[in-house]
Order: structure tokens, then C-alpha cells, then sequence
């Protein structure tokens, strides 16, 4: 009889555990950085099980402080959900807005991990605005850079715009719970943040809404739809969709998000659906797990600004969420500013930098 077969070691699938790391090309490097590498770690996806994240971090130019660098672990805006659209591997979505964003807290002092979250990049797709699986891609992204960068400090924060506005007010509810003893959160910042947007899908279906919203809205609702068919299955999405529904839910899997908003412009929303959405068995409970901003549990204070004049993520959505967290007694402070989507991102540093210095005192 043949000998046995010795079994291959089991693989470390730990939330934070690195898979790869490789030199991140300097034309990716935000301006100010010493030295950047591009990381695949693991974290947590849809179902509750392991999966694969992909990023990078920044450290800043010169010796670190003692204690080592304070990390900015960065969510990023809508990209789209091809592995292509991925940062890490193409750069930020609107690369001279966030570059110069992000160059300023690098020149604060700050070492940058900024994960390109579950299925973006890695094996699957990207569940568009789950907000806890984006938290554990973002806390993870901290533990994995730190495991391979050993002058990063355990001291961190989230901070995230659009898309990562409301994957950073997420991140920021949990971060604690997921980051364990080895890390050491002290607060969030938060600009666009998309919260009870899934109210606005409760309506939808035939007919609903019969006019062209703008592009960009147009883009985040078919994002929003290929992210949660992805991450739930059972609901079996594609029923509720016409056929040109399907093709355009399909389309935009494969689509980053400029390219995307001129190719679904003048869509109307009301032809994508053959049925209405509400007939989904507890469809706002559904909802309210994969995307809702959480109203409490915060335990370290939390930032948000928001444009007064944004279109891609309007005012009220950010100013329902902070009355409904200052009604559960919260820690947050909320800014506005008389500019749009981006404008509120760059105008806010002028009063998010000394928020998040005061967070590291």
C-alpha cells in the first residue's frame, strides 16, 4: 500500500492576514510619499466568509515619529466594479482631486492604507455600498499594512468620500469590534456620505421614475442593483428587471464609472424594472442591512461634511443622518459648505485636518 499523503499546510484566511505584496508603480504614488506598496490581504465578504481585498499603503517621506506613522486608513469614491476600475491597480477614479486630497494628509504626517475593497481586483464583485463588508476591507487594510510596514503606528482613523464617505461612517460604527486589541481607533470623517439612500429604491419599479436622472445618479443605481444581485442571490434581482434591465445591470459590472456615466446617460430609470421592487419579501429590512448608515453604536466621535450644492449625493442625505445620530446621542459634528460633491471633499480639510490632529492627542 502506498504511503499516505501528507496534507498542505491549511491557509490563514484571518481578516488582515497578507497574501502578496508588490512595488506599487511611482506614477500611483500620492505626491509626498517615501514608499508605497500594492497588498492583497484577506478580509470578509457578503456571505460572512473569507475573501480578498486588494490595496495600498502610502508611508511618508523621512524617518517616522516615534510610535511610528499615524494611519489614515482611506475609503475611496465610486471607481465602477470592473477589476480594472481598481486604484490600486489604475489610480483614483478622478485621480487629480483625490491625489491632491490625499497629499495633504500625507504631508500631516500620515501613512495612508487605502483598501480597493472586497471584489475589486480580487475574485468576485465588489457589493456596491455594503457597508459592513467595505468596514472589514478597511479596518483589514490597516492590520495588513502594518503587518508588512513595520514603522506604521496601531493609531488610526477612516476617513472616506462618496462611496467611501458612507463606507468610512460604517467603517467608524465598527471598527472597534473588527480591529481588536492590535489596533487603536480614534475616529472617522466622513464627506458625501451616501446615507438612506435606500429609501430612494423602495419606490422603484415599472415606470419609476419616468424621466432620465442625471448620469451620475443613473450609474449608482445600476452599481447599487449589480452589487446587491451579487451579494444576495436569493432574491433573484433579475426577475424584478426588464430585459433591458439585465443587459444594462450586466453592462455596468463591466463599466468604471466615467465611462459608465456617459454610456447610461438618458436612461430612465422606470424601464429598467418589470415588477416593483417591494415585492422583495422584507425588501427595506434587505436593505437596511446591506446598506443603511448605522444611527448609534459609535464609540469615538465621527466628522461629516457635505456640500450644500452636491447632485451626486444631495444634502439631505447627510443631514438626516446626522439629526437621526444626534437624536441616539452621538458624537458628531457635521459641516457644510457652499459647493458640490468634490468641492465639500477639498473645502472640508480646512476643518477636518484639525479634527482628526485633535483625535491623535
Amino acid at each position: 500500500m502506498a504511503g499516505a499523503v501528507a496534507s498542505a499546510e491549511p491557509v490563514d484566511r484571518t481578516p488582515g492576514t497578507i497574501v502578496e505584496t508588490s512595488p506599487l508603480p511611482t506614477d500611483l504614488w500620492i505626491p509626498g510619499t517615501g514608499e508605497a506598496q500594492r497588498i492583497t490581504y484577506w478580509t470578509v465578504g457578503s456571505d460572512g466568509a473569507p475573501a480578498l481585498s486588494s490595496g495600498t499603503f502610502f508611508v511618508p517621506e523621512g524617518p517616522a515619529p516615534e510610535g511610528g506613522w499615524p494611519v489614515v486608513g482611506w475609503a475611496h469614491g465610486t471607481s465602477g466594479l470592473a477589476d480594472e476600475c481598481a486604484p490600486s491597480r489604475v489610480g483614483p477614479a478622478d485621480r487629480e482631486r483625490d491625489f491632491g486630497y490625499l497629499s495633504t494628509w500625507i504631508d500631516q504626517g500620515y501613512a495612508i492604507a487605502a483598501t480597493d475593497y472586497v471584489g475589486l481586483g480580487t475574485p468576485g464583485l465588489m457589493p456596491y455600498l455594503d457597508g459592513k463588508v467595505s468596514a472589514h476591507s478597511v479596518v483589514d487594510s490597516v492590520k495588513a499594512a502594518r503587518s508588512v510596514e513595520p514603522s506604521l503606528s496601531n493609531k488610526w482613523v477612516v476617513i472616506g468620500q462618496s462611496q467611501g464617505g458612507g463606507a468610512a461612517i460604517t467603517t467608524a460604527r465598527y471598527a472597534t469590534e473588527y480591529g481588536g486589541p492590535e489596533l487603536d481607533y480614534r475616529g472617522a470623517v466622513g464627506t458625501g456620505v451616501p446615507a438612506n439612500i435606500e429609501l430612494a429604491l423602495l419606490p422603484l419599479g415599472p415606470g419609476v421614475l419616468p424621466v432620465a436622472a442625471g448620469k451620475g445618479l443613473t450609474t449608482y443605481l445600476l452599481y447599487i442593483l449589480a452589487g446587491l444581485r451579487y451579494a444576495h442571490p436569493e432574491i433573484d434581482l433579475d426577475s424584478y428587471l426588464t430585459e433591458q434591465g439585465r443587459q444594462l445591470v450586466d453592462r455596468a459590472e463591466r463599466v468604471c464609472v466615467f465611462d459608465a456615466e456617459d454610456e447610461f446617460a438618458g436612461t430612465v430609470s422606470g424601464d429598467l424594472f418589470a415588477k416593483p421592487l417591494n415585492q422583495i419579501p422584507n425588501f427595506y429590512g434587505l436593505l437596511n442591512d446591506y446598506m443603511g448608515v448605522p444611527v448609534s453604536g459609535y464609540d469615538r466621535p465621527v466628522f461629516i461634511g457635505q456640500g450644500l450644492t452636491d447632485v451626486d449625493v444631495p444634502a439631505p442625505a447627510a443631514l438626516s443622518l446626522v439629526a437621526q445620530m444626534k437624536a441616539n446621542g452621538q458624537d458628531v459634528t457635521l459641516h457644510t459648505y457652499p459647493t458640490d460633491h468634490s468641492g465639500a471633499l477639498l473645502q472640508s480639510q480646512a476643518d477636518s485636518v484639525p479634527f482628526v490632529k485633535r483625535l491623535f492627542e
